[in-house]
């Protein structure tokens, strides 16, 4: 008898070879492949004739192959396929469709997917690059799964014989196997307060939807059934991050006191009167601080909310206890200008820089002085949380093992800066250390998250949210302009340099065409992605960006001539990356053209004016960060963003926020509907879960629902100590196996 447990290789159908295939695209058992959900549905229950077709819409028809016909044209080959029904009928053409031309022969009975188009001879329709599927020759089959009903597709497993119509034959057969042997996962009382459907039905209908389901619903995941399957998936995260919290307030922490010292202390490096926000985020902070569990909150602040100043206040409370703190910052500039920010404000305490770059002899020194208790704070990048290989001499072998690099004297509190470009694992290391007590840990983001990600990325953690700017900070002029208006743009940084201001200028890559990547994945998916398959022809060509190293030597030579320019890059070592920010902090360069290495914490008070060029190639995140980087002293800034080539609707979007706002967390909203969780961060290191069912954009009210549920679980009297137990029995190997990232620590 299978079980959801079971390999997926013993499924009939399967075997071994293919079970390996399937492995490898992450199914490896029967609850793997169950879970591996429609993406979309088509009514075949209802076919739609040709001459209902519109243009503009998307459509599903069911109809026989007519003819097919390979064009050779001088840029690609284009494979073209009449469809008909009757005496009507429909084009379906592939750009690079070679490898089709002998897949589809008369006669045969296909679903085509796709957006109608009129055709150029304005009679009848065609479809650019449909989805298309060859109907089954047997008939029992074929109106069993494939039409005659709402049909589930699915989005391929790989190779010729994955194929959707293979997956729904499999996981119907699977189903019907399985009939009264799916366990159920949620507490009963709690389905019945819900008003849930039970796990086996929920993924009954979900795969294959009882006629009469509004497609409508199905298309949106909306269905009581995908609403059943959503909710059990975030409960799970939820109540996972809710225990997780609580085992943290159980443990043995460093109980730090506020003495009138430390109060003292505090006050005496606040160089402006601190926001309303401010004094409430460190009164959080500090009240953590206070008590014998370790803190672990997360401080979260537009750009130039004044996190820092926060953060180096909580780390007096650590040190003026006797104890020592750390910042982790992710790049050496950022840590570098932390480190002369801390020298400048905390005058009379022994500050340590340990970055990467540093020579091996200025590295043992400083890791002595941390041993030793010779440092209060230390300040460094990941080199703090760097292990070394050791070889220890056991039962006469030598064997290698690994420990940190950095050792504390008396570690207390852990401070991680723009805490997402490091991953969740790196963010715990530096807890390790070998105490007898728990850290107390405060990470920081100038990201501004939206919170159905603070919700699930760090459902863990308390948040603070400075959500104001200090005094002094002067609204930033934000202008789009095309690229036609380049001379404009030149001009006024001109103008501006000659009144004593900076300028940075961006690009998104490095070099000319043989560069084929940004210096990162920053940008949307529509923006950066080499032509796909349903564009058209004239979007298979990638438009040529300009470039930071190019554009550098033609602005030198020419629009920004006679000015002082210098250039950064991700490829410039470390030295000549902190030679150039040098020069550009204390003036000694106007404009400085760069790619987005200085996205991040660069403090440059005179620097007014922020030049983004192929702003359209940027995510609004992005883009909202390289624009903190003016506005910092009192003159009056500037953002422009200057577009090249042709703007998608979404980038438009995007531009047009950043023209109308400066609220981060409002364009931090817009990014995530945008982009998708996924790619919010531009990084997979985040430790965002790997979601099979639930969308955390679609279902902020399902993860606000499971989070309430998840908080009243462990008292709840209505569910049973056998269901608590099944129920966390399951979290632990849920928890490991889906989520294992953001449990790290």
């Amino acid at each position: 008898m299978l079980g959801l447990e079971t390999d997926v290789q013993f499924v009939k159908g399967i075997g071994p070879r293919i079970g390996e295939s399937l492995k490898a695209k992450g199914i490896s058992t029967v609850e793997d492949l169950l879970y591996h959900l429609p993406f979309r549905y088509e009514d075949r229950l209802h076919p739609q004739p040709l001459s209902d077709l519109k243009p503009g819409e998307m459509a599903s028809v069911i109809g026989e192959v007519r003819g097919t016909v390979l064009l050779r044209t001088r840029s690609m080959p284009i494979f073209e396929m009449t469809v008909g029904q009757g005496i009507s009928s429909l084009k379906c053409m592939w750009f690079h469709g070679t490898y089709l031309k002998d897949r589809f022969k008369p006669g045969q009975m296909l679903a085509v997917y796709g957006k109608v188009e009129a055709s150029r001879s304005g009679r009848g329709f065609k479809m650019i690059q449909p989805q298309v599927e060859i109907l089954s020759a047997d008939e029992d089959e074929s109106e069993l799964l494939e039409v005659g009903r709402i049909v589930p597709v699915y989005e391929s497993l790989g190779g010729n014989k994955l194929t959707t119509r293979w997956i729904r034959r499999i996981v119907y057969n699977l189903l019907g196997e399985l009939e009264g042997h799916v366990p159920e996962t949620l507490p009963r009382a709690l389905i019945e307060r819900l008003s849930l459907p039970n796990r086996e039905e929920a993924l009954r209908h979900v795969h294959f939807p009882p006629p009469g389901t509004p497609i409508t619903q199905l298309q949106a995941s909306g269905t009581v059934a995908h609403r059943r399957l959503i909710f059990e998936e975030l409960f799970y995260l939820e109540l996972g991050l809710e225990l997780k919290r609580r085992r943290f307030k159980e443990r043995v922490g460093i109980a730090f006191e506020t003495t009138e010292k430390v109060r003292k202390a505090i006050r005496e490096i606040l160089p402006f009167h601190p926001t309303a926000a401010q004094k409430r985020a460190l009164g959080e902070i500090v009240a953590d601080m206070r008590k014998p569990s370790p803190m672990r909150r997360l401080l979260q602040g537009d750009v130039g909310s004044g996190k820092t100043i926060v953060a180096l206040q909580a780390m007096l409370v650590a040190i003026e206890n006797g104890y020592q703190a750390a910042l982790m910052a992710p790049t050496e500039i950022l840590a570098t200008q932390h480190y002369l920010a801390a020298k400048k404000l905390l005058k009379r305490y022994r500050i340590v820089l340990l970055t990467g770059s540093l020579d091996d002899d200025v590295k043992r020194l400083a890791q002595s002085r941390i041993y030793q208790g010779e440092a209060d704070l230390v300040i460094g990048t990941h080199a703090l949380v760097a292990e070394k290989q050791v070889e220890a001499d056991e039962a006469g072998e030598l064997r290698k093992q690994k420990e940190p690099a950095v050792k504390f004297h008396k570690l207390g509190l852990v401070v991680v800066d723009e805490q997402h470009r490091f991953g969740v694992i790196q963010r715990f290391r530096l807890m390790k250390q070998p105490n007898s007590v728990e850290l107390d840990v405060l990470v920081m983001t100038a990201t501004p998250i939206p919170r159905t990600l603070a919700l699930s990325l760090y459902g863990d953690l308390d948040t603070s949210v400075l959500d104001e700017l200090p005094p002094g900070r002067t609204p930033i002029v934000t202008r789009k302009v095309s690229d036609a208006r380049a001379d404009e743009v030149w001009k006024f940084v001109r103008e501006q340099a000659r009144r004593g201001h900076q300028a940075y200028v961006v690009y998104p890559v490095i070099e000319g065409p043989k560069d084929d990547q940004p210096e990162r994945d920053f940008a949307s998916p529509e923006a950066d992605e080499k032509a796909k398959k349903t564009e058209r022809l004239s979007f298979f060509e990638k438009p040529t960006l300009k470039a930071a190293t190019e554009m550098y030597e033609s602005l030198k030579a020419g629009a920004l001539a006679g000015l002082r320019l210098g250039l950064l890059h991700g490829r410039l070592d470390s030295d000549e990356k902190e030679i150039v920010m040098r020069r550009f902090q204390r003036g000694e360069i106007d404009v400085l053209i760069s790619t987005t290495v200085i996205e991040v914490g660069v403090d440059v008070p005179n620097a007014t004016v922020m030049v983004i060029e192929h702003a359209e190639r940027f995510g609004l995140a992005q883009m909202h960060q390289l624009r903190g980087r003016v506005g910092r002293g009192a003159a009056k800034s500037y953002c422009i963003l200057i577009t090249g080539g042709k703007v998608s609707e979404q980038a438009e979007e995007r531009l047009a926020a950043m023209v109308r706002t400066q609220n981060g967390f409002e364009l931090a909203e817009l990014d995530l509907q945008l982009r998708g969780p996924g790619e919010f961060f531009g990084t997979r290191q985040a430790g965002l879960p790997d979601f099979r069912v639930a969308n955390l954009v679609r279902d902020r009210e399902l993860l606000e629902l499971a989070k309430k549920e998840a908080a009243g679980f462990e008292e709840d009297q209505q569910v049973t100590p056998k269901e608590k137990n099944l129920v966390h029995t399951r979290l632990r190997g849920t928890w490991q196996r889906r989520y294992g990232l953001v449990e790290a620590g």
